[in-house]
C-alpha cells in the first residue's frame, strides 16, 4: 500500500528567490529540491511516497509547506497546504488546486496544485497499480515487490532533498539517508533460541539501545547502526556477533528468614532450611514454637551463565526437630525460581510471607507462613532497601503472600501432564568401532543410541522409559508433576539423553518457558501444548566420546546443528483436593498413553529451500590455505558429513506418505536424467562446490565468485504449521517497524531536532493501524490440520492484545505533547517488549537454517537462521524479512570457542540470498535477486522449467570507485597496557580493502583521510545498485609493534550512490559526515565519525568523478584528506581549563609519581598545566585557570573528544604517561550566560509562599510536645525511619533526611564546580555491562573542570564588577592552598552484611582510614552480628589536598588469622568540602540551643547566610520586625523567639535565618540546595566481588574548618542501652482444661495440670508451677508466681539477650527478639514425657485484654486478635483476667484446650529491687496455698488417702458385696476341705 503525493506547481509567489517545499504525512516529512531564483511560479513536478503498512484513516490529514529557502538564516514560511484525505481513501485517485494559508489561517493569493493517489494492495497479485507518473517500472513479474515495511519514506526516482542536510545550509547530525525507494529494517536481534531466557523479560532496562533517555548518556550513534538504510532487495544485517548466553556471571542471592507463624504441629521445634540448587543453610532451632523469630541472614554466591542461575529453584522449608542424629520432619515448603525474583522490581521480595504446603499432602492446605526478604544481585545491580513499613502492615499475612504481581494469594494444586510421544532423527551417539563388536557379538546392526527422555520442573525431575538402539524412539509416555498453579517456576525443560552405563550424556534440550504457553488474564488459558514437534540444536551430530561442545546439548549457548526432534504435548490440571480418591504425594509420576495419529501434528508438505551465494569474503587466514565450500541444512536435510543415521527399522514408505524425514536422499551432484521425472522431483544440492580462496590482504581471504555465483537448494518434508510462522513475522515487522521508529523520536530529542512529538504521533498512529491489520490477516486459515488448542487460545489473545494495543495507541497519540514526549516513549517502549514476546512462537514447526562453511571436510564455522525469517507468503506481512533478499551473514565459531577474542573476529562473511517455501509456490524463488543474471542448470532435457540453477552468471556489471571519507572516532576500547590504543582503521568493501594511517597513542583517532578504491566491480542492474549498495565493514585495529595487530571494533556502513548520469551536487552530494557505532562483540566500542561514496565509472573513465584534491599537508606524505565539502563547518572556540588538583596517582613501573603535569589535548590543539613540583607534600596546582582557542564544528554533536593526559617529568627531560581520561561530550561544559530576567519576582508569588509558610507555622505549633526528657537522639532517628510508632507524629519538625543511598548520588556527585576525572590505564577488559567501571584500571584522579564558548564573548560579562581576567569563567573560586579540617564520622550501624565466618556470621569492627592515619575501633567488634549496631563517633583531622579521600571499611574480627574485609566506602571529602551544597555539616531543621536536637555548626544560621549572601554578591540579609527576612528580594517568615535550658525565651534571628538557609534553592541564579541533617545509606563493596554489595552502613560525616572556632563536643549517638525490668506472672487458676489420662481403676478421664512459662527463650528462663493433681473437671488452683527479669529496648521493640552460641564459642552474642510471653499448659505423666495440652503466646507490646470470667474468656480471643482491642503491659504496666489456651486438632483446626486466670506486672530494675518478690509461693510477699480440693494429691505419696478418695469413696458398696461373697466362699471352700476328713472319722466311728 501507498500513499503518493505529485507535487506540481506554486503559482502567484511574490518577489523572487530560492523556493522549497515541504510534505508531510503521519509525521514523516519530506522536502522537494530547492527551485532557485524562481520569480512568480515554482515548478515543483516532484512525486513523495508514503509506503504505509496500515489502511489510511478518512480524517487523516496531509500538509504541504512552501518556505523561502535561505542558505544562511531559517527559511521563511509563505503559506501552507492541509486537507483531508477522505476523498482520497473514497476514489483512490485526486487532482487537488487550491490557495495557501498563512500562519493566522487567512488565506493568501499563492495557490499549489498536486495530484494524490492512495493505491491498497490487491492480496492476490502484489502489484502496483498504474504508475504513470511515478517512472518506476510497472512490472508484474514481481520484481518490485514494494514492502510495507517502513514509514521511513521512501523517495521517487526524482531528485529529494535529502532531509539530511538541514536548510540552513549547516549540516545537521543525521542518521537516516532517505534516499532509496524503501528501506527495511531488522533490529539486532539476538539469536532467538528458546534456551535463551529473553534476556529482556528478566531484566528490560539492560537490553535497550543505548538505555535511558538522558541526552549524554546514550551514545551519539546508539541507533545508526541499527537504522542504516536498507531497501527492498537487500536486509540488514546483525552486528552483534558474540553469543550472549552462556557467559558466565557472577550472582548474589540473600535470603533473610526473619520469622514463621502459625507452624501446623504441636510443641514443635522447627528450623527453616533455604535451598538453592544443591546448597543448603539452615537456621538455628527455636524450641517449642509455633511461632519462632529468627532474623537470621544468608548468602549464596554462584558464578554461572545467567539462564542456569533463573533457572535454580530456591526452596524454603521449615523442619521439625532436626538435630545432629535425626534429619526432623518435614512441615511444609515452598519454592520458586530464581528468575522470578530477578524479574520482581529491584529484583526482590521483602519482608514477604512464604506460605508451606507439604509436599507428600496435597489436600492438608497451609501449614504455615515464613516471613522473609530475598533479593538476586547480579554484577552491577544495587539493592534499593523498600523503606520501613509499619509492622501492622507486614503482620497482614494474607495481603504480604511472597507472590510476584497478579499471581492470585489462594493457589492451587494442579497436574502437570507433560507427554512424550516420539522422536526422530537423532545422531549417533556411540563409536563405529563399538558398532562392529557389536555387530559381532549380536549379529546384527543396530542404531548407536539409546535414548529416554528426562523432564525437569519445579525442583523434580522425570524420566521415561529407554528405548534401546533406537534413532526414531517411540515412547508414548506422560509424566506427572504435581504442583502448586500457578507455579512460581517458569520453566520446564525435556532433555533428551543417551543412556549409557559409562557416559551418560544430552542429545538435546529444550526450554519450555509457561509464560508463553499460557496467558493469566481473565479470559486466559492453563499452560497447554502441543501436540507439537520440538526441534533441538546443539553440538555438530560427529560423535566423540569427548564432545567439546557438550553444553550447547545441555541448553547453554546457541546450538550449532540440528540434533532431533520430539513430539510433545502439555496440559494442566487443577485438581479438586477435597475429592475423596485424589493421590495426595506430590511425587513424579510415569504413565503410559496412547498412541498419536500421525495426521495429528498437521499435514506433511514438501518445502523448498533455495540459496545463492554472491560473494564470500573475510575469510580468516587460518583457514585460507585448503579449499572451501558452504554447507547449507535445514533439519538433518543437506546434511552430507554427518547427518542422517539411516535408522535400521526403516522401510521404504510408499510413494504416497510422502518421504521420512530420517531416509537418506541422494545427495548425487551429477544426477541421472531419469531422477528428474516430469513432475519435477529433483535431487538436492545443499553445498558449493569447494574452491581455493584469494588473499584480500594479510587478515582475510575471499573467495573468486565473480561473476558466476554458485546455489544450493534443498526438497525437505514438514507439517505444514506455517500459520504459526506467519503470525509471529507480522508481530515482528511491528515491532522492528516500533522500535524503528522510537529510536527515531530517541534520536530527534537527543539531537534536539524539532518536533519529536509529530514522529511519536505517526510512530502511534501506525502502530494502532498494523495492530488492527494484525487481526484481519491472523484469522485466517482457522480449521487447518495439527491445530492445537494452544495455537487457538494464542491466537485469541494475540488479536485481543493487539486490539488493545491499537486503542491505547490512538489514546496515547491525543495525549502526546511536546512536554510529555519522553513519559510517552516509555510507555511505547513497554508495547515493543510485549511485541516481541508475544512474536516468540513457542511450538516450533520447521526447525532453522545453518550454513556450515566446510575446509577440509571439516566444519569451521557457522550461521544459523532462523527458518521464519526466510519463510515466504504470497501476504507480505507474513513474509519472513530476509525472505528473497541479500542478506550479509557472518560465520563464527561455534560454541564455547565463539566467546571472547576469537568471537569478535568474522570467520567470514557471505553476501546470501535465500528462500524458503512450499513446493509448489516455487515459481517466485529468483524474484528478489539482483537482475542482469542468467540461470545455469545442471541437467539438459525434459523438465528442465522445474529444475533449479546450480549457479547464476552475472552477465551485467558496473565499475565504480569508492570513497571512503574516514574523519575520526571516539571512545575506543584501550588495548595497550599505557590505557590507550595505536589504531587504523581497515575498510572493506566488496573483495577490496585498505587501511588508513596507524596513530600512535590515543582513544580518539582525527585520521582525517579519504581512502579511495578504484575500479569496483559489482554485478547486477545499475537501478538497484544505486538503490542497493552492498554493506561497507570497517574494523578498527590496535597496531602493536610486535606480533598481530589486536581487533577492537567492527561497524557497517551504507555508501551513498552516484550513477554516471546524475549530477555530483546538493542535495545528495556531497555526503554528509556521520556516526556509525562501533561493536566488538555484544559491547559498544566507540563510534565513527565517517561518509562514503560510490561513484559509478562510465564511459568517459574516471575523469568525469567529481575531482580530488591532493595531499595538503607535506608532513603526511600520500594521504589524502577528507574534501572540504564533506568535513564539518568550524568555527572558533575558547577552552577555559581550571587546574585543581592530582589526586590517588598509584605507581608507575614501582616509581612513584613525584612531579606530574596535565596535558590537555582537543583537535589537534591544548594546553599543559603548571607541574607540581613535589606531589607527596602538595598535590595541587599553583596556576588554577589557563586556556587555548581551537577550531571546532559548529554541530556540537561532531565536537571530537577532550583527552586529559597526566605525565609523570622525570630527569633528564624524560616523562611517562601516568594515565589518560577522554571527555567524550563537552556538551555539559558549554557555558551559557546566566539570564539576566530571572531576578525579578511577581509579587503575588511572594504572597502565597506568605501564606504557605504561616499555614505551616500554624500546624506545627498545635501540636504537643512530648516529654522532653525521654527523648534522645535515637528518638528523633526513628522518627526519621518511620518505625517508631508512639512518638510518631510529634517529632515531625526534628526530622532527619534519610537518604538511602550515598549523598554523592543525591548531589549530582558534588560536581557543581569542581569535577573528578578518573585516569585510566591499562587494556580494557572485555565486561558486557560498561556501566561497571573497571576500577583495576584506575591510576588516579584529576580534578579540575572546563568551561568552552564561542568567541567573540559578549563584552559585559568581562565588565561586571570584581571580574578577575585571569580566572576567566572561572569567578568566585576558592584557593587552592593546603587547608586543615577537622573531620567528625558518625556511624550508626551497619545492615546486611555479608557473613564472613562458617556460622553464616561475623564479627563486625569498624576501621576508618584517611591519608596516614586510620583508627582501627578493633575492641568493640559486635560479636555474630550482620546488623551491627555501632552508634559511634570518630575525629580524624587531616589537611586536604593531601588526605581528601575517607575510607570506612568494616572488617570481620577473628580469634585466629588476619581479620578479613567485608566491605568498604570511600568518600571524597574535597569535592564535598568545596561543594556549593554546603556539605561540611548539615542544616538542621530547627535551631536550639541546648538538648539532644543542639545545633551542630560552630557557625550560627547568621552567619552562615550572611557570608552566602556575601559570597553571591546578594543584597541582604535584611531582618525585619514581625519574622521577616529579606534576600534579594525575597521575603521569608519565622519565629523569632528561643529558650534556653533554663526554659527563659529569648529574642532571635536564627529561626528566621535558618528558614532562608532551608529554601536557598529558591533563590534566583545563584541557589541551590544545601545539604540538610541526615543520615546516607552507603553500599559497601569488596574489591574481591566487584560490583555486588557486600552490606550497607548508615553513617555522616561532619567537615569543620581548623580556622574558625572549633565546634562543640560530638552528639552522642552511642546504641540505647535496653532498660532491665521485671515482668510478674501470678497463675491463679486454670479452667475447662482438657482430660487427658484415663484412671487406671476406675477409667475416669482426669489431668495433672500444671502451667510452664517463659519470655525469652525455652530453656534459659522457663518457669513451671506445681502440679494439681488429678483435676476432674479442668479445674487447676495454683497461686504461684513467675518471676522474669529481661532487658528491653523500648524503641525497637524487642528483649535482647547475649548468650553463648555453644560451648565453643569465645564470646557472648546479642539477640533481639520481639516481647512475647508464652503460656502452656501441660498434663505432668511419671513415666512417659509430660503431654502438651495448649499454649496462649502474648506479645507485651499489643495482646487482647484478658476476660473477666472464665465463661467469656473464648476460642474468638486468639482466632479474631487483630479485631479486639488491644493492650500494651509497657503502657497499663498491671493487668488481670483470663485468657484461652489453644491447640491444633488433627484438622489443624485451632481447639480451645483451656483457660488460665492470670496477672501481670511489669516493674522497672529500681521498682522491683524495692519490692522483691519471691518464686513459686515463697517469701518476701508469699501467696498463700491454693485451696485444692481433696482428691488433688498423688497415689504413692499418700496411699491411705488415696485409697480413701479414690476407692472406697467410689465402690464402697461393691467392696461390701465382695467381701461379704468372700466369706461366703471361705465358708463353702472349709467346708469342702474338712468334709473328707470328717466323713471318714464318721465311717470309721472313730
Amino acid at each position: 500500500m501507498a500513499l503518493v503525493v505529485y507535487l506540481k506547481t506554486v503559482t502567484e509567489l511574490r518577489g523572487k528567490g530560492d523556493r522549497i517545499a515541504k510534505v508531510t504525512f503521519r509525521g514523516l516529512s519530506f522536502f522537494s529540491r530547492v527551485l532557485e531564483n524562481c520569480e512568480d511560479e515554482a515548478r515543483f513536478e516532484q512525486a513523495f511516497r508514503w509506503p504505509i503498512g496500515s489502511q489510511v484513516d478518512g480524517d487523516e490529514m496531509l500538509e504541504i509547506q512552501v518556505f523561502n529557502y535561505s542558505k544562511v538564516f531559517t527559511n521563511r514560511l509563505i503559506g501552507t497546504f492541509r486537507m483531508v484525505l477522505q476523498k482520497v481513501v473514497e476514489e483512490g485517485h485526486l487532482e487537488v488546486s487550491d490557495t495557501l494559508i498563512d500562519d493566522n489561517n487567512s488565506a493568501i493569493r499563492t495557490s499549489i496544485s498536486i495530484e494524490i493517489k492512495y493505491q491498497t494492495m490487491d492480496g492476490s497479485m502484489k502489484v502496483w497499480s498504474d504508475g504513470e507518473f511515478l517512472d518506476i517500472p510497472d512490472d508484474c513479474d514481481g520484481t518490485f515487490q514494494f514492502e510495507t515495511d517502513s514509514l521511513l519514506s521512501g523517495r521517487s526516482q526524482s531528485s529529494v532533498t535529502s532531509p539530511g542536510r538541514s536548510l540552513h545550509g549547516i549540516p545537521t547530525f543525521r542518521k537516516l539517508k532517505h534516499h532509496k525507494i524503501l528501506m527495511q529494517y531488522q533490529l539486532c536481534s539476538l539469536a532467538d533460541d528458546a534456551a535463551i531466557l529473553d534476556a529482556e523479560d528478566l531484566d528490560r532496562k539492560t537490553m535497550r539501545l543505548g538505555g535511558g533517555l538522558d541526552p549524554d548518556t546514550i551514545s551519539l550513534a546508539s541507533v545508526t547502526a541499527v537504522t542504516t538504510n536498507v531497501s527492498n532487495k537487500r536486509s540488514k544485517p546483525d552486528i552483534k556477533m558474540e553469543p550472549s548466553s552462556g557467559r558466565l556471571v557472577d550472582y548474589q542471592i540473600s535470603v533473610t528468614v526473619i520469622e514463621a507463624r502459625q507452624l501446623v504441629g504441636l510443641n514443635m521445634d522447627p528450623v527453616v532450611c533455604v535451598e538453592i540448587g544443591e546448597e543448603k543453610k539452615y537456621t538455628s532451632m527455636k524450641e517449642s514454637t509455633n511461632c519462632p523469630y529468627y532474623n537470621e541472614y544468608f548468602v549464596f554466591d554462584f558464578h554461572v551463565p545467567p539462564d542456569v542461575m533463573f533457572d535454580k529453584i530456591l526452596k524454603i522449608s521449615v523442619i521439625h526437630s532436626k538435630n545432629l542424629l535425626r534429619s526432623g520432619t518435614l512441615v511444609g515448603t515452598f519454592k520458586l525460581d530464581v528468575g522470578t525474583v530477578y524479574s520482581q522490581p529491584e529484583h526482590q521480595f521483602h519482608h514477604k510471607w512464604a506460605m508451606l504446603s507439604d509436599p507428600d499432602d496435597i489436600t492438608a492446605g497451609c501449614k504455615g507462613y515464613v516471613k522473609c526478604d530475598i533479593a538476586v544481585v547480579g554484577k552491577g545491580d544495587n539493592i534499593k532497601t523498600p523503606h520501613k513499613a509499619n509492622e501492622t502492615d507486614e503482620n497482614d499475612i494474607e495481603g504480604n503472600l511472597l507472590l510476584p504481581e497478579g499471581v492470585p494469594s489462594e493457589r492451587q494444586w494442579a497436574r502437570f501432564y507433560v507427554k512424550i510421544y516420539r522422536a526422530e532423527g537423532l545422531p549417533k551417539m556411540n563409536t563405529s568401532i563399538m558398532a562392529n563388536v557389536k555387530k559381532a557379538f549380536i549379529g546384527e546392526n543396530r542404531d548407536l543410541v539409546d535414548p529416554y527422555v528426562l523432564v525437569q520442573f519445579a525442583g523434580q525431575k522425570g524420566k521415561t522409559s529407554v528405548q534401546k538402539s533406537s534413532y526414531e524412539p517411540i515412547w508414548n509416555e506422560q509424566v506427572i508433576f504435581t504442583e502448586m498453579f500457578p507455579p512460581l517456576c517458569r520453566r520446564l525443560k525435556v532433555q533428551i539423553r543417551d543412556s549409557d552405563k559409562v557416559n551418560d550424556v544430552a542429545i538435546g534440550t529444550h526450554f519450555i518457558d509457561l509464560r508463553k504457553i499460557a496467558n493469566d488474564g481473565d479470559k486466559g488459558f492453563l499452560p497447554t501444548m502441543g501436540p507439537a514437534w520440538v526441534n533441538m540444536y546443539g553440538s555438530t551430530r560427529n560423535y566423540t566420546l569427548m564432545d567439546e561442545h557438550q553444553d550447547l546439548n545441555e541448553g547453554l549457548g546457541e546450538g550449532v546443528s540440528f540434533r532431533a526432534r520430539l513430539l510433545i504435548s502439555i496440559t494442566v490440571e487443577i485438581l479438586d483436593t477435597s475429592s475423596a480418591e485424589i493421590m495426595s504425594s506430590t511425587e513424579v509420576q510415569i504413565e503410559p498413553v496412547s498412541n498419536m495419529s500421525e495426521s495429528a501434528t498437521g499435514k506433511m508438505e514438501e518445502f523448498f529451500l533455495f540459496g545463492s551465494f554472491l560473494e564470500a569474503t573475510m575469510i580468516d587466514r587460518k583457514i585460507g590455505d585448503k579449499a572451501i565450500s558452504f554447507e547449507v541444512t535445514i533439519g538433518n536435510y543437506g546434511n552430507q558429513i554427518d547427518g542422517v543415521s539411516k535408522s535400521a527399522s526403516a522401510k521404504k514408505k510408499k510413494e504416497g506418505g510422502g518421504e521420512s524425514e530420517e531416509e537418506e536422499t541422494e545427495l548425487i551432484h551429477n544426477s541421472s536424467d531419469e531422477e528428474a521425472e516430469d513432475d519435477g522431483d529433483l535431487t538436492s544440492v545443499p553445498s558449493t562446490p569447494p574452491m581455493k580462496p584469494v588473499i584480500t590482504d594479510r587478515n582475510y581471504f575471499h573467495l573468486p565468485y565473480f561473476e558466476k555465483k554458485p546455489c544450493i537448494y534443498i526438497k525437505s518434508w514438514w507439517q505444514d504449521q506455517r500459520r504459526r510462522l506467519y503470525n509471529s513475522n507480522i508481530m515482528d515487522k511491528i515491532a522492528d517497524k516500533l522500535e524503528e521508529g522510537l529510536n527515531d523520536v530517541q534520536e530527534i530529542i537527543k539531537t534536539e531536532k524539532a518536533y519529536p512529538e509529530r514522529r511519536l504521533r505517526g510512530v502511534l498512529e501506525e502502530l494502532s493501524t498494523s495492530c488492527s491489520r494484525f487481526v484481519t490477516l491472523a484469522n485466517k486459515d482457522q480449521n487447518l490440520s495439527g491445530r492445537t488448542k494452544l495455537d487457538k487460545e494464542r491466537l485469541k489473545s494475540c488479536m485481543r492484545e493487539l486490539e488493545s494495543m491499537a486503542q491505547q495507541a490512538k489514546t496515547i497519540r491525543s495525549q502526546v505533547k511536546r512536554n510529555t514526549v519522553r513519559d510517552k516513549l516509555k510507555l511505547v517502549f513497554n508495547f515493543l517488549h510485549r511485541l516481541r514476546f508475544l512474536a516468540d512462537e513457542p511450538q516450533h514447526s520447521i526447525p532453522d537454517v545453518f550454513i556450515w562453511m566446510i575446509s577440509n571436510n571439516k566444519r569451521i564455522a557457522y550461521a544459523r537462521i532462523p527458518s521464519k525469517d526466510i519463510l515466504y507468503s504470497i501476504v507480505d506481512e507474513e513474509m519472513g524479512k530476509d525472505c528473497g533478499k541479500v542478506k550479509a551473514v557472518f560465520l563464527r565459531l561455534p560454541g564455547k570457542k565463539g566467546f571472547g577474542p576469537a568471537g569478535w573476529t568474522v570467520q567470514a562473511k557471505l553476501e546470501m540470498y535465500l528462500w524458503l517455501g512450499l513446493n509448489k509456490q516455487r515459481k517466485d524463488f529468483l524474484s528478489g535477486l539482483p537482475s542482469g543474471f542468467e540461470e545455469n542448470k545442471a541437467t539438459k532435457g525434459i523438465g528442465i522449467q522445474a529444475v533449479p540453477p546450480i549457479s547464476l552468471v552475472y552477465n551485467m556489471k558496473q565499475v565504480f570507485q569508492l570513497r571512503a571519507h574516514m574523519y575520526q572516532a571516539r571512545s575506543l576500547f584501550a588495548a595497550d597496557s599505557s590505557g590507550l590504543s595505536d589504531p587504523f582503521a581497515r575498510v572493506f568493501f566488496s573483495t577490496h580493502s585498505q587501511v588508513t594511517e596507524v596513530l600512535s597513542e590515543t582513544l580518539c583517532p582525527t585520521w582525517d583521510q579519504l581512502l579511495v578504491f578504484d575500479n569496483v566491480e559489482l554485478y547486477g542492474e545499475a537501478g538497484e545498485l544505486r538503490d542497493d549498495p552492498p554493506i561497507i565493514v570497517i574494523e578498527l585495529y590496535d597496531q602493536d609493534t610486535v606480533g598481530k595487530a589486536e581487533f577492537i571494533g567492527r561497524t557497517f556502513a551504507k555508501p551513498l550512490t552516484k550513477m554516471v548520469d546524475e549530477h555530483y551536487g546538493p542535495p545528495r552530494f556531497p555526503p554528509q559526515l556521520e556516526y556509525y557505532q562501533i561493536y566488538r562483540g555484544n559491547c559498544a566500542a566507540g563510534d565513527l565519525l565517517a561518509a562514503f561514496e560510490l561513484l559509478q565509472i562510465g564511459p568517459a573513465g574516471r575523469a568525469a568523478l567529481p575531482p580530488i584534491d591532493g595531499p595538503t599537508d607535506s608532513d603526511r606524505g600520500p594521504i589524502l584528506p577528507v574534501p572540504l565539502g564533506i568535513r564539518p563547518v568550524l568555527s572558533r572556540y575558547r577552552i577555559e581549563v581550571l587546574f585543581w588538583g592530582l589526586r590517588d596517582l598509584k605507581r608507575i613501573n614501582l616509581a612513584q609519581v613525584d612531579r606530574p603535569r596535565v596535558d590537555i589535548e582537543c583537535a589537534g590543539k591544548g594546553v599543559q598545566s603548571a607541574l607540581i613540583q613535589n606531589y607527596k607534600k602538595n598535590p595541587n596546582f599553583s596556576t588554577l585557570v589557563k586556556w587555548f582557542e581551537v577550531d571546532l564544528p559548529e554541530n556540537e554533536l561532531l565536537h571530537p573528544p577532550l583527552n586529559i593526559r597526566v605525565v609523570d617529568c622525570r630527569a633528564f627531560g624524560r616523562y611517562t604517561l601516568v594515565g589518560s581520561h577522554a571527555v567524550t561530550s563537552l556538551r555539559k561544559f558549554i557555558y551559557s550566560p546566566p539570564d539576566k530576567t530571572a531576578n525579578n519576582w511577581n509579587e503575588d508569588e511572594k504572597e502565597k509562599e506568605k501564606k504557605k509558610k504561616k499555614k505551616k507555622k500554624g500546624e506545627e505549633v498545635d501540636e504537643e510536645e512530648p516529654d522532653e526528657s525521654m527523648l534522645d537522639w535515637w528518638s528523633k532517628y526513628f522518627a526519621s525511619i518511620e518505625t517508631m510508632m508512639e512518638v510518631g507524629g510529634t517529632l515531625i519538625r526534628l526530622i532527619y533526611s534519610v537518604y538511602n543511598k550515598e549523598l554523592e548520588s543525591e548531589f549530582g556527585n558534588f560536581e557543581d564546580w569542581l569535577h573528578t576525572f578518573n585516569l585510566f590505564r591499562g587494556k580494557a577488559g572485555d565486561d558486557i555491562d560498561h556501566n561497571v567501571v573497571d576500577d583495576d584500571r584506575i591510576v588516579g584522579r584529576f580534578k579540575g573542570s572546563l568551561c568552552m564558548y564561542k568567541l567573540p564573548l559578549s563584552e559585559e560579562i568581562t565588565r561586571e564588577a570584581g571580574f578577575d581576567p585571569n580566572m576567566g569563567m572561572f569567578q568566585s573560586i576558592p584557593h587552592n592552598d593546603p587547608i586543615n579540617v577537622l573531620i567528625r564520622i558518625y556511624i550508626i550501624r551497619a545492615t546486611d552484611l555479608h557473613p564472613a565466618d562458617i556460622n553464616g556470621k561475623a564479627d563486625p569492627y569498624i576501621v576508618i582510614r584517611l591519608g596516614k592515619s586510620e583508627i582501627r575501633d578493633k575492641e568493640n567488634y559486635i560479636s555474630k552480628q550482620l546488623n551491627p549496631v555501632f552508634g559511634k563517633s570518630f575525629n580524624i583531622e587531616a589537611t586536604f589536598p593531601m588526605e581528601s579521600m575517607l575510607t570506612v571499611a568494616v572488617y570481620d574480627w577473628d580469634l585466629v588469622g588476619t581479620d578479613d574485609l567485608i566491605g568498604e566506602t570511600k568518600i571524597d571529602l574535597e569535592n564535598r568540602y568545596y561543594s556549593k551544597h554546603r556539605a561540611t555539616c548539615g542544616i538542621a531543621s530547627n535551631y536550639s540551643v541546648h538538648g539532644y536536637n543542639v545545633w551542630r555548626d560552630p557557625q550560627k544560621p547568621t552567619q552562615i547566610l550572611a557570608k552566602l549572601c556575601k559570597e553571591a554578591k546578594l543584597d541582604g540579609p535584611h531582618y525585619g520586625p514581625g519574622g521577616k527576612v529579606k534576600v534579594a528580594n525575597r521575603i521569608f517568615l519565622g519565629p523569632t523567639e528561643i529558650e534556653d535550658e533554663s526554659g527563659l525565651k529569648k529574642q532571635t534571628e536564627e529561626h528566621l535565618a535558618l528558614m532562608v538557609l532551608r529554601h536557598w534553592e529558591e533563590i534566583p541564579r545563584v541557589g541551590c540546595k544545601l545539604i540538610p541533617e541526615h543520615v546516607e545509606t552507603r553500599p559497601l563493596l569488596n574489591p574481591d566481588k566487584p560490583g555486588i554489595e557486600q552490606g550497607r552502613i548508615e553513617m555522616w560525616v561532619d567537615m569543620f574548618p581548623m580556622d574558625v572556632p572549633a565546634p562543640g563536643p560530638a552528639i552522642d549517638i552511642s546504641p540505647r542501652k535496653p532498660k532491665r525490668y521485671e515482668l510478674r506472672v501470678i497463675i491463679w487458676n486454670t479452667d475447662e482444661v482438657i482430660l487427658e489420662d484415663d484412671d487406671y481403676f476406675t477409667g475416669e478421664k482426669s489431668s495433672d495440670i500444671f502451667v510452664r512459662g517463659w519470655l525469652k527463650g525455652q530453656q534459659e528462663d522457663k518457669q513451671d508451677t506445681d502440679v494439681h493433681y488429678h483435676s476432674l473437671t479442668g479445674e487447676g488452683n495454683f497461686n504461684w508466681r513467675f518471676v522474669f527479669p529481661f532487658d528491653y529496648l523500648m524503641a525497637e521493640e524487642k528483649i535482647v539477650i547475649s548468650k553463648k552460641e555453644s560451648m565453643f564459642s569465645w564470646d557472648e552474642t546479642e539477640y533481639k527478639i520481639p516481647a512475647r510471653l508464652t503460656l502452656q499448659v501441660w498434663d505432668a505423666d511419671h513415666f512417659s514425657a509430660d503431654d502438651f495440652l495448649g499454649a496462649i503466646e502474648l506479645d507485651l507490646n499489643k495482646f487482647p485484654r484478658g476476660a473477666k470470667t472464665a465463661k467469656q474468656c473464648s476460642l474468638n480471643m486468639v482466632l479474631k486478635e487483630h479485631e479486639l482491642p488491644t493492650i500494651s503491659i509497657f503502657k497499663q504496666k498491671r493487668v488481670k483476667g483470663w485468657w484461652p489456651f489453644v491447640a491444633r486438632d488433627e484438622n489443624d483446626e485451632f481447639e480451645l484446650t483451656g483457660k488460665v486466670e492470670a496477672e501481670l506486672h511489669l516493674l522497672t530494675a529500681e521498682e522491683a529491687e524495692k519490692n522483691p518478690v519471691g518464686l513459686g509461693r515463697n517469701e518476701p510477699e508469699p501467696l498463700e496455698k491454693p485451696n485444692r480440693p481433696d482428691t488433688s494429691l498423688m497415689w504413692f505419696m499418700n496411699p491411705l488417702k488415696s485409697i480413701r478418695y479414690f476407692i472406697w469413696h467410689n465402690y464402697r458398696w461393691m467392696i461390701l458385696k465382695a467381701l461379704a461373697l468372700l466369706l461366703l466362699l471361705l465358708l463353702v471352700g472349709l467346708f469342702l476341705y474338712s468334709i473328707p476328713g470328717y466323713l471318714v472319722k464318721k465311717l470309721l466311728g472313730a
